[in-house]
């Protein structure tokens, strides 16, 4: 089982994933900048069309594999230091991209550095459990649901396990209601959202990082 308080962390960074998530897929006209499943079948889809289809979807798949070897990287630190690092990364992407918006640039450029933070957000809780967290993709949480309840039916796992599963997927679709709220509103401005969420928790990382420095001393 994954401990509670580290779920929960986890749960919010999924969340905020969801919200971030739907408001690119509203400025971008059905791509994703963390659904890279979705991406690829359009790229698929564009190739019985023309090249300038696959523009989008196929920079959204590259600059998301480039997040995840980025933020990989630096997590590679260890903790603290290193999930401080990653969402130091991921909240100046997002900053990026909000200001880009905000100054008119068209939304298929301006958010293309959201796909390099949703890259990067996966590496910023280190796993503890069986359950991924903080992930911006559910797919595979949604298999291991049903795959832990069946070994819990068989019982080959933890009665509960399958629920913290299923907990992490819920939160994608309800961060990306948040998400759509704050689109309605806030149209351009709603990456403000996710974004603040991320300085939170930039904030924790930061004071956690301070303290294991003073400690050393």
């Amino acid at each position: 089982m994954t401990p509670t308080r580290h779920l929960a962390l986890g749960l919010v960074l999924t969340a905020t994933a969801g919200m971030t998530d739907v408001v690119g897929f509203m400025e971008l006209g059905g791509y994703y900048t963390s659904f890279m499943s979705g991406n690829t079948t359009q790229i698929g889809a564009g190739l019985i069309h023309s090249v300038p289809l696959l523009l989008l979807p196929a920079a959204l798949v590259f600059l998301f594999f480039v997040g995840s070897f980025i933020g990989s990287y630096i997590a590679g630190v260890g903790e603290p230091a290193g999930p401080t690092g990653v969402l130091t990364f991921t909240t100046t992407t997002m900053l990026g991209s909000l200001g880009l918006q905000l100054f008119g640039v068209a939304p298929q450029v301006a958010l293309l550095p959201l796909a390099l933070a949703a890259g990067a957000q996966n590496a910023i809780l280190p796993q503890r459990g069986a359950a991924r967290l903080g992930t911006t993709f559910v797919s595979g949480t949604l298999y291991m649901a049903g795959q832990d309840l069946a070994r819990a039916v068989r019982q080959q796992a933890p009665p509960l396990r399958w629920a913290q599963h299923l907990l992490v997927w819920l939160s994608l679709p309800i961060g990306g209601y948040v998400g759509a709220l704050a689109y309605t509103y806030l149209t351009k401005a709603a990456l403000i959202v996710p974004l603040t969420i991320y300085l939170m928790f930039l904030a924790g990382y930061l004071l956690l990082t301070n303290k294991a420095f003073v400690a050393r001393l």
